[in-house]
């Protein structure tokens, strides 16, 4: 048993710790079971609780989950507005998240697929400082995609 004071910590009788918290106004909490004998703290188990959850939302504020970042173009996106999205992409990529560039085709656009490809290079060639291919452009029905994770 250890209390909150910062005695060493010593072996009592399960029965004399009991009412040792009691006494202090405190409780009993079992801190490591598997131990052998089981340590136990007398302490005031709404504040170890209070404490517990703090750590757990500071280690939740240090924590970036992934997202996948979606940009749309067409073949006939302008060069400006393109550049503008490689702008985005690259805010995208800064904050850890991948980005996923789709191309869609309406129409006949599908048969020159070639202007299409060649904006993906722009993006990829734009990006290559930052970021790796993870999927290569691929054609999938009408729409051409390509995803661009951080290095």
């Amino acid at each position: 048993m250890d209390d909150e004071s910062g005695g060493a910590p010593q072996i009592v009788p399960i029965e004399d710790a009991r009412k040792l918290a009691e006494e202090r106004g405190y409780d009993l909490v079992e801190v490591s079971p598997d131990a052998d004998p089981p340590v136990c703290k007398v302490m005031d188990f709404g504040k170890f609780k209070y404490e517990q959850s703090k750590k757990t939302r500071e280690s939740e504020k240090k924590h970036h989950v992934q997202k996948t970042k979606e940009i749309r173009l067409t073949p006939k996106t302008e060069t400006h507005d393109v550049e503008t999205k490689i702008r985005h992409a690259r805010e995208f990529i800064a904050n850890g998240d991948k980005v996923m560039v789709n191309m869609f085709f309406k129409g006949r656009e599908i048969v020159h697929q070639e202007f299409g490809r060649q904006t993906m290079d722009r993006f990829i060639k734009a990006l290559e400082d930052l970021t790796k291919v993870e999927k290569p452009p691929r054609l999938e029905g009408h729409r051409l995609s390509l995803t661009l994770m951080p290095k």
